[in-house]
């Protein structure tokens, strides 16, 4: 059960990579591009939007949404596009999405300042 839960992690890897190619790549759709390159930052990001240490919503972000966002935007690639971008990916290292954890930071603060506004005294 774990070599099939880590294999399918390695699948989720390769398949993000492939996803951030496609989405910088001006063959692909534009709807494709914007899923593509959302959930590629996303998944890239060094910050979750739901920190883990939440129960159970942590997790939820990892184990659903970001594999749910790869399947949408893996139907949305055109097929000899996808593989030709998942055999580039093969050879690439993992990037980091800077961009989008510098994005969630500033939900983050929003949501925080939004509930300060409305938890303040308005005396």
């Amino acid at each position: 059960m774990w070599a099939s839960l880590r294999a399918w992690a390695r699948r989720l890897k390769a398949e993000v990579l492939a996803l951030w190619l496609a989405a910088r790549d001006p063959r692909t759709p534009l709807a494709a591009k914007l899923v593509a390159g959302t959930v590629a930052a996303y998944a890239l990001s060094p910050i979750d939007l739901i920190p883990d240490f939440i129960p159970v919503l942590g997790y939820l972000d990892d184990l659903v949404l970001v594999p749910a966002g790869i399947w949408l935007a893996v139907r949305l690639i055109p097929e000899p596009l996808l593989t030709e971008m998942r055999r580039k990916a093969a050879l690439l290292e993992r990037p980091r999405s800077f961009a989008a954890a510098l994005l969630i930071i500033a939900v983050w603060l929003l949501a925080l300042s939004l509930v300060g506004w409305w938890l303040w005294p308005t005396t």
